[in-house]
């Protein structure tokens, strides 16, 4: 039996694949079937860790991008992802995969073209509330359609809603739990304080990344801090932040990180009286199974046509709050952020709003339909 996974370009295509593969090795152990051959069919391999761990091979497939903005690359990545859809052409007829399973993005359409023309079954999953235009483009001629929130399903056609089923968002095992035991600790956060954790996005974003340094003054007068600020702009805020706390009594309440592995991510987790955080739509699925009140900033709808809509959704059940990227200023943040976590009932308020908006067995579901497919085309 052999699995091809394909979508890009953010962590929040990747990492649900991740979940669904455990969720496969599961599975596949519980029934005593052979370990199935995965692959992930994309332009890169974004976490080579995390494949390895899966059992994952990581096959390169090159893919343009159409942005949604006039731009040279748009016309130029067109023939990347034609030559794309001949690559990811041999590649499955040489893997002939029993099932491809698109996270959508940039990145998967010249797998799903490829996966149509050798008539190999498509599932496709959907994380945000708005579907992106890959996986719109793929509903066509998928088998399955997996969403994660209910008002997604009204943007795909007419002729698919059959084929539409709510299964919510694949999280990893290890980001289901929290590990608040030893966190301050491991982390050095001093106690007798709350900790505001920040995450930014696998890609990192520059525009909160700035609003932070500016309001880390205020910022560690009354928390800890620690600030996920992604790879390419982490040398940048470590050395900003130096000269902004340089003569600051609390500036060893700051911790920078350019990437929060697993554990650390437990653990910090596990220690956050609040988050800020981007709203990705695995993002927003973590931090409601870990019930932790979340002050979500956006990607604008000019870059992004799903993060707002996400946000919004998740700040219905009362756990969130969302600060438009347009109106973001230090003060805002920074007093917003200490409104939740000096008001125990704020907070509890928010907490309680999150139970049951995540779906802890997404993972589980999706790799239960992506077997059943695998053995009877397998047959």
């Amino acid at each position: 039996m052999t699995i091809a996974f394909t979508g890009g370009g953010s962590g929040g295509h990747f990492y649900p694949i991740i979940a669904i593969a455990e969720a496969l090795h599961d599975l596949v152990r519980e029934r005593r079937l052979i370990e199935p051959r995965l692959y992930y069919l994309a332009p890169d391999a974004f976490d080579k860790n995390a494949l390895f761990e899966n059992s994952i091979v990581h096959i390169r497939i090159p893919a343009g991008k159409i942005r949604r903005y006039h731009s040279i690359r748009n016309v130029t990545d067109v023939f990347v992802t034609l030559a794309g859809t001949l690559s990811a052409l041999v590649v499955l007829l040489r893997l002939y995969p029993d099932v491809v399973l698109s996270k959508g993005g940039f990145g998967s359409i010249p797998t799903v073209l490829a996966a149509r023309l050798l008539r190999i079954p498509i599932i496709i999953h959907e994380s945000d509330s708005k579907p992106g235009r890959a996986n719109l483009f793929a509903a066509k001629f998928a088998a399955k359609i997996a969403v994660s929130f209910d008002s997604a399903a009204s943007f795909f056609p007419k002729q698919v809603q059959n084929r539409i089923a709510r299964t919510g968002i694949p999280l990893r095992k290890a980001l289901m739990r929290t590990e608040p035991e030893g966190a301050r600790q491991y982390l050095g956060l001093e106690t007798g304080v709350p900790t505001i954790l920040i995450l930014t996005g696998s890609l990192g974003a520059q525009r909160i990344n700035e609003t932070i340094l500016t309001a880390l003054p205020t910022l560690v007068s009354f928390a800890n801090v620690i600030h996920q600020t992604g790879q390419i702009h982490f040398k940048n805020v470590e050395a900003v932040s130096k000269v902004v706390l340089a003569n600051n009594p609390q500036r060893s309440r700051y911790h920078p990180f350019n990437f929060l592995s697993e554990v650390s991510l437990q653990r910090a987790a596990g220690a956050a009286d609040v988050i800020i955080s981007r709203a990705g739509a695995t993002s927003i699925a973590e931090i409601g199974l870990w019930r932790k009140p979340t002050i979500l900033i956006p990607i604008p709808e000019s870059v992004s046509h799903d993060q707002r809509s996400n946000a919004y959704a998740y700040a219905k059940t009362g756990a969130a709050v969302v600060l438009e990227e347009e109106n973001l200023t230090p003060h805002l943040l920074a007093s917003e952020a200490e409104r939740i976590v000096t008001n125990v009932e704020i907070a509890a308020r928010m907490s309680a709003g999150a139970i049951g908006f995540a779906d802890p067995d997404a993972a589980r579901v999706l790799a239960g339909a992506v077997l059943d497919i695998a053995l009877t085309h397998e047959v």
